[in-house]
C-alpha cells in the first residue's frame, strides 16, 4: 500500500513484539562519551576558574567603602574598624560631569567614625582650640596646632569647611531639608564656604544628587533588606506550609484521585473568584479618595510600591486580568470535560505509580540540593571575579593640568614629577581595575561562569527526569506489579544515569545551555539598544528573541522525552530524541489529548497551592486580619516577604507536582509503546492497567476526532505488526 508505505516513511517504524522486553534494559553500554569527557574538562576549567577567582577577589570591595588610599572603611582587624564612614571634603566638587563617567568624587575621602554635625569652617575653627581638635577629627593625620591655615589647606590635608550631615549607606552625605520651599542645610539656607564665601545650601544638592546615582535604589535595596531580616522566620513558615499542603495534596491524590482533580479545579475556580471580587471591593473603596483617580501613567514609577496600591486603575488592572484567566480557565474546561476524564484515569495510573515508588516523592530534594550547590557554587565565583581587580589611582586636580586623570601611584607622589608640575594636584583612589593578562579576560571568565552555571543547572534537572523516568517506566513494564519491580526503582535508575548516560544527559544540557546563553546575549542586546530609534533592529531582535523563546520550549520538550528513551533503552542521545519524536508523531491526537491536558491540571493544582499560600501571607504581611494585627512583622514593604512566600510556593509546588508531571510523561510514552508491541491477546498481553486501557478505548470509540484520526493509525500499526509476523513464519 503505497500510503501506508507514507505513513511509516515519515513516522517511522512500530516497535515490534519482543517476549525478552521486561522494562529498562539492565545490559547497557556508556553512550556520549565524547560529551562525557568535554563535560568533565568544562567541570575541572570551572573549578580552576573559581581557584582563580577566590585567589584574586576580595569582597571586601563590595561591602566597605573605599577612602581615597585605597582602604576599606569599617574593616574588622584594621586600624580603620571604629570608622565605618566614609566622608567627602569637598562635596561639591561630586557634582562635575566626571563623576557620572568615573564614579568617583574629584574630592579627597577618609574613614571617619561619625559624620560632622555642625557648621565649622578651618579658619573659625583655628582659632578654638576645642573647635579645631573637634575639627581634626575630619582631617588627614599629621596636622598640628603648630601649623598654619593656609599650610595645611594647601597640602590637603583638612577639608576648608565642614557641613551638618546624615550617614547614609555607610556614607556622609549633607543632611539637606526644605523649609517654607528653600533648600536648607542643618536648617540654614546659607553657608561659608571656608574661602570667605556665602553660598546658598542649594548649590550642595547637585553634588549630593552625583555623589548618590543609585540612592534611591540602594535606599530600596537597603529597606528590602530589613525587612527580609524581620520577617525571615514568617516566611521560613509560609513556605513549611506551602510545602506541606503540597505534600498533602500529593498522597491525597494517591488514594482520592478522581475527587482530588475536581476539588482542585472547583477550588482554583474559587480562589480566582475571591481576587476579583477582593479587587473590585478595593476598587470601589477607593472611590472618591484624594489622588486614587491618578492614572498609573502619570504616577510613574515610584520606589515605594505601596503607592500603586492607593491608585484605583492599579485595581482594576488586577482585576481585569484575573477575570481573563478565569475566564480562559472556565472555557478550557469547558471545551475539555471529557479529556478531562481521561487525564484523571491516566493521573490516577500516576497515583499508583508513585504509591509504588515512594521514595520519588522525595527526590525533587536532592534536586533542590544540588541545584542550590550550582547557584551558590556561581554567585560565589561571580563575586569573587568581580571584585579581583586592583585599586587604580588617578591625579585629580583644581586647575589646569597636563596630567589631570592619568594613573599615579600614592606612595611616592609627593616627590613625582607630576606633583611637581602640578602643586595643587592628589593622587587618588579612582576604581578598581587592572591591565594584566588576566583582567583583559575577566569579562570571558565572567561569561564562562555564567554559561557553566547554566550547563551544570540542567544537568541536574536532566538528571532527575532520566531518574524518575527509569524508576517509573519499571514500574510500568512489570507485568506482575510489584514483584517484578527493583527493589529501590529510584536508586537503581540513578545508579544507571550516572554510570552509562553521563554523556548524554552533558549533550541535551549543553543543547539547552547553548539556546539559553543566545537569549540572555539577546537581552544584553536589547537592553543596550533601548535608547536606538532604529525599529527594524528592534522588530529583528524582538523576533529573534520569540524565535529562541519557541526553540528553547521545544528542546527542553524534546530533551525530557528523549531522556525517558534513554532510561528505557540505554541508546545515545541523538537515537533516543529521534525515536521519542517519532514515537509522539504516531500518536500526534493522544499528545493533545492526553499528554496535554493532563498537563494542565497539573498545572491546576499548582496555582491552588500558588493561591492558598498568597491568600494566607497577604492577610497575614498586610494587617488586614486584626488577629494578626499584633503578630505581623513592621514592615517597610510588605508585599517583600509575600512575593517571596508566592514565588517560593510556586518553586516547592513545581518541585513536588514534576514528579506527577514526569510520571505521567513517563507512562503516557510506555503506553504509546505498549499499543505498538502488544495487541491485548493472551501471547502478547497489554502491560497498561485494566482501568486505563478500558477509559481509553472506550474514549476511543466515542470520540470522532480519535476514532478517525489515532484509530487509523493503530490498525495501520496492527496491520505493519501482522505482515512482519507472517514474514517471520515465512
Amino acid at each position: 500500500m503505497p500510503e501506508e508505505g507514507e505513513y511509516y516513511g515519515k513516522h517511522g517504524e512500530p516497535r515490534k513484539y519482543d517476549p525478552t522486553f521486561k522494562g529498562p534494559i539492565q545490559n547497557r553500554g556508556c553512550t556520549d562519551i565524547v560529551c562525557c569527557i568535554l563535560f568533565i574538562i568544562a567541570i575541572l576549567g570551572y573549578i580552576a576558574v573559581g581557584i582563580l577567582a577566590w585567589s584574586q577577589g576580595d569582597p571586601r570591595k563590595v561591602i566597605y567603602p573605599t577612602d581615597s588610599r585605597g582602604q576599606f572603611c569599617g574593616q574588622a582587624g584594621t586600624p580603620l574598624e571604629n570608622k565605618r564612614l566614609l566622608f567627602y571634603f569637598n562635596i561639591m566638587k561630586c557634582a562635575s560631569p566626571m563623576v557620572l563617567l568615573e564614579f568617583q568624587c574629584p574630592t579627597t575621602q577618609m574613614c571617619v567614625d561619625k559624620c560632622p554635625e555642625k557648621f565649622m569652617t578651618l579658619l573659625k575653627a583655628y582659632s578654638n582650640k576645642n573647635d579645631f581638635d573637634y575639627y581634626k577629627q575630619f582631617c588627614k593625620e599629621g596636622v598640628t596646632n603648630t601649623m598654619g591655615v593656609t599650610e595645611i589647606l594647601r597640602l590637603g590635608l583638612c577639608p576648608a569647611m565642614l557641613t551638618p550631615s546624615k550617614p547614609f549607606t555607610r556614607r556622609c552625605f549633607p543632611a539637606l531639608g526644605q523649609k517654607g520651599g528653600v533648600i536648607t542645610v542643618g536648617n540654614n539656607s546659607h553657608f561659608d564656604d571656608g574661602s570667605g564665601n556665602m553660598r546658598d545650601a542649594k548649590d550642595l544638592v547637585d553634588g549630593v544628587k552625583n555623589a548618590t546615582v543609585v540612592i534611591e535604589a540602594r535606599q530600596v535595596v537597603m529597606k528590602i533588606f530589613e525587612d527580609y531580616t524581620q520577617s525571615w522566620y514568617w516566611i521560613l513558615i509560609g513556605l513549611v506550609i506551602a510545602m506541606v499542603t503540597s505534600l498533602l495534596f500529593i498522597i491525597l491524590l494517591r488514594f482520592l484521585a478522581g475527587i482530588m482533580v475536581w476539588v482542585m479545579i472547583v477550588l482554583v475556580i474559587l480562589v480566582i473568584g475571591y481576587g476579583i471580587f477582593h479587587c473590585y471591593m478595593e476598587y470601589a473603596a477607593l472611590k472618591g479618595e484624594a489622588g486614587a483617580d491618578v492614572t498609573l501613567q502619570e504616577l510613574g514609577f515610584q520606589t515605594d510600591f505601596s503607592v500603586y496600591l492607593q491608585i484605583r486603575q492599579t485595581w482594576l488592572a488586577f482585576m481585569i486580568i484575573l477575570a481573563i484567566v478565569e475566564v480562559i480557565i472556565i472555557l478550557l474546561l469547558i471545551f475539555l470535560r471529557k479529556r478531562i476524564l481521561i487525564a484523571v484515569a491516566l493521573i490516577k495510573e500516576a497515583s499508583r505509580a508513585i504509591g509504588h515508588v515512594m521514595s520519588s516523592l522525595f527526590y525533587p530534594l536532592f534536586t533542590f540540593l544540588l541545584l542550590a550547590m550550582v547557584i551558590a557554587y556561581w554567585a560565589v565565583t561571580a563575586v569573587f571575579l568581580s571584585t579581583s581587580n586592583e585599586p587604580i589611582y588617578k591625579v585629580f586636580n583644581e586647575t589646569e593640568c597636563e596630567h589631570s586623570r592619568a594613573t599615579c601611584d600614592p606612595a611616592n607622589y609627593t616627590t613625582s614629577p607630576m606633583k611637581a608640575k602640578c602643586p595643587d594636584s592628589e593622587c587618588l583612589f579612582a576604581f578598581y581595575g587592572g591591565e594584566t593578562i588576566y583582567h583583559k579576560y575577566l569579562i570571558g571568565l565572567q561569561f564562562y561562569n555564567v554559561f557553566l552555571f547554566f550547563w551544570c543547572a540542567n544537568f541536574v534537572t536532566a538528571l532527575g527526569q532520566m531518574t524518575l523516568a527509569g524508576a517509573f517506566a519499571s514500574y510500568y513494564w512489570a507485568f506482575v506489579k510489584p514483584d517484578d519491580m527493583p527493589a529501590f526503582p529510584v536508586f537503581s535508575a540513578l545508579g544507571r544515569s550516572l554510570r552509562y548516560h553521563t554523556g548524554t544527559l552533558a549533550f541535551g544540557s549543553l543543547i539547552l545551555s547553548i539556546i539559553q546563553i543566545i537569549r540572555v546575549l539577546l537581552e544584553y542586546l536589547d537592553h543596550k539598544l533601548k535608547g536606538a530609534k532604529n525599529k527594524c533592529t528592534k522588530f529583528l531582535l524582538c523576533c529573534l528573541k520569540c524565535c529562541f523563546w519557541c526553540l528553547e520550549k521545544f528542546i527542553k520538550f524534546l530533551n525530557r522525552n528523549a531522556y525517558i528513551m534513554v532510561a528505557i533503552y540505554g541508546k545515545n542521545f541523538c537515537t533516543s530524541a529521534r525515536d521519542a519524536f517519532l514515537l509522539l508523531m504516531r500518536n500526534m491526537i493522544r499528545v493533545a489529548v492526553l499528554d496535554k491536558v493532563t498537563d494542565f491540571l497539573l498545572f491546576l493544582g499548582k496555582l491552588l497551592i500558588v493561591g492558598l499560600v498568597g491568600i494566607f501571607a497577604f492577610f497575614f504581611f498586610s494587617g488586614r486580619v486584626k488577629a494578626f494585627e499584633n503578630t505581623a512583622p513592621n514592615l517597610h514593604y510588605y508585599w517583600v516577604p509575600i512575593l517571596t512566600v508566592v514565588i517560593g510556593s510556586y518553586l516547592i509546588a513545581h518541585g513536588f507536582f514534576s514528579v506527577y508531571a514526569m510520571c505521567v510523561d513517563t507512562l503516557f510514552l510506555c503506553f504509546c509503546e505498549d499499543l505498538e508491541r502488544n495487541d491485548g491477546s493472551a501471547a502478547r498481553p497489554y502491560y497498561m492497567s485494566s482501568t486505563l486501557h478500558e477509559i481509553l478505548w472506550k474514549n476511543k470509540a466515542e470520540d470522532p476526532s480519535l476514532s478517525s484520526a489515532q484509530q487509523q493509525d493503530d490498525e495501520d500499526v496492527q496491520l505493519k505488526q501482522q505482515q512482519a509476523q507472517e514474514e517471520d513464519a515465512t
